[in-house]
């Protein structure tokens, strides 16, 4: 007997390690830099001409987070000393090296504009086309992501401070009780979106809602592995990936106070609205993003949300264990059978246990309990918690975490070098140079995989 070796396939590691010549060519070929010369170019030929190579910057930028180069300074340095770094850039003999200025303007130029987000929708709908995406299961998560800005200072009020008077506690009269309730709902309609609770985002659509998205960096709180809180100053990056190819379908930036579930919905109507031909059929999220909303919101795209249970300190019911499923009188937990469409209810049958046992003989048994889903979606999920297929859907949810390690590692997502709102140009050159790179090794290994048959 004779085994056979199963053909090697690139990694995305390794198309980053290969030499310049073989590499910026299989990742620029995707690239349509179109939209963003259209932004940087000037719009009328009057006036002094244009000295600068628009498209060999836009090249350089995105080589510059390839090879991790880390400032605008040290790449101007780098164009400087290497001739062949140039010509692999797309500069000229003739073309002068552009100064930081040049490059600060047309970067300032680029984050008023949407170019960056079109190529990329062009990149995710390019994949699909030629069938590397295949969008049944999605997964969200959220990053965090340090930023450039000092900590904001204290402001010190000079005037006296007036003191408040005392409230009244306990329940207001019922003269008062209807203004009060008035004042309450102006203040809660004049708050800004992000403040408001997550379902005030369902009836809005997308362009709506990114535009009241706060992006100044902020003070962020989270839990590590070891359940302590760790803080930053900056910004959170949300991710919507595709769990068995890892390309990222939409990614959005945010302070670093907004909470992660409140990210969730815009996502979703996103990949709804610029993707419609991307119909996921399970949305899978950690327990930060356990709302109503959201399963509703997942729900309306056609999709079923798996979302770990976020008890907030609500009391698990005697006769259900700790996945809802119905127990017997003996404490055994009923098995999960199926799921009928028809009438939206899990079915769960008795436990093996159950044969053996003295209560079956007088029907105090129960053998099969239905339970509608929406009678309360949180715990009710299909196919419903506990079960096998569950945690086999649910392990996939990894995919995203891996994409974050990679962005962080190697596409300088933990390097964002410029401050405020133009952090959003950083972010979104990381994620789009990540694309270019998994297009270019899914098509490397397609054609690996057609020479070999």
């Amino acid at each position: 007997m004779f085994s056979i070796r199963q053909e090697r396939l690139f990694s995305l590691e390794e198309i980053l390690e290969m030499s310049p010549k073989e590499s910026y060519p299989l990742l620029l070929e995707p690239l349509n830099i179109t939209p963003l010369l259209r932004v940087v170019s000037k719009r009328a030929f009057l006036g002094a001409p244009t000295t600068l190579n628009y498209s060999a910057m836009i090249y350089s930028l995105f080589i510059r987070v390839i090879e991790r180069i880390p400032t605008i300074k040290d790449l101007r340095k780098r164009l400087k000393n290497s001739l062949e770094f140039r010509f692999d850039c797309g500069f000229t003999m003739a073309d002068a090296v552009p100064s930081e200025s040049s490059y600060t303007r047309m970067i300032q130029k680029i984050k008023g504009s949407s170019a960056l987000e079109k190529i990329q929708n062009e990149l995710v709908s390019q994949a699909f086309q030629e069938g590397f995406i295949d969008g049944d299961v999605i997964a969200i998560d959220a990053t965090h992501i340090e930023a450039r800005d000092r900590k904001p200072e204290k402001k010190k009020d000079e005037e006296v401070p007036v003191k408040q008077t005392s409230k009244k506690r306990g329940r207001k009269p019922k003269s008062e009780r209807e203004k009060w309730l008035k004042e309450q709902q102006e203040l809660e309609e004049n708050r800004p979106l992000f403040e408001k609770k997550i379902e005030a985002q369902l009836p809005l659509d997308f362009k709506t809602i990114e535009q009241q998205i706060p992006q100044d960096p902020h003070w962020g709180i989270k839990k590590n592995s070891e359940g302590k809180n760790v803080f930053w100053f900056g910004f959170k990056g949300h991710l919507l990936v595709d769990c068995k190819s890892q390309y990222i379908l939409k990614s959005l930036l945010s302070s670093g106070n907004v909470n992660d579930g409140k990210m969730a919905i815009p996502l979703l109507k996103a990949l709804h609205e610029l993707h419609p031909q991307l119909k996921p059929s399970y949305s899978l999220l950690d327990a930060g993003y356990d709302y109503s909303s959201i399963y509703q919101q997942a729900k309306a795209m056609g999709s079923r949300a798996l979302i770990d249970y976020n008890p907030r300190n609500e009391q698990l019911p005697e006769d259900k264990d700790k996945y809802f499923c119905p127990k017997c009188q003996e404490g055994h937990s009923y098995r999960y059978d199926s799921y009928d469409s028809r009438y939206d209810t899990l079915k769960y049958t008795q436990p093996k246990e159950c044969k053996e046992c003295p209560l079956k003989e007088n029907n105090q048994c129960q053998k099969v309990f239905k339970v509608k889903v929406s009678s309360d979606p949180r715990k009710y999920t299909v196919p419903a918690r506990g079960s096998g297929r569950y945690f086999e859907l649910y392990k996939q949810r990894t995919a995203v975490e891996r994409v974050n390690a990679y962005l962080k590692e190697y596409f300088q997502l933990n390097n964002i070098r410029h401050r405020g709102n133009v952090a959003k140009v950083d972010f979104e050159f990381s994620i789009l140079t990540y694309t270019l790179c998994k297009l270019a090794v899914d098509r490397l290994n397609k054609f690996k995989r057609i020479a070999a048959a």
